[in-house]
């Protein structure tokens, strides 16, 4: 469970929106089946950038990143 570390509801709710709104951006665009091994990556990556984040906005961007450097 990526998000199992994150025990402030806060940070559980930015986690979460911030997963799906960088996944609309990194969704493969032609992928007929839902991606989970891609999906699951990048709530690891978000989980991951939770502490160092500003906003939700911030977090988006920077898992993005990390999630298209990575791949």
């Amino acid at each position: 469970m990526p998000f199992s570390s994150l025990n402030d509801p806060v940070d559980l709710a930015r986690a979460q929106a911030a997963l799906e709104a960088a996944w609309k951006d990194v969704k493969p665009a032609n992928a007929d089946v839902f991606d989970e091994q891609g999906r699951t990556r990048l709530a690891y990556i978000v989980a991951a950038l939770v502490a160092v984040a500003e906003d939700e906005d911030d977090l988006k961007r920077r898992a993005v990143e990390r999630y298209r450097h990575t791949s």
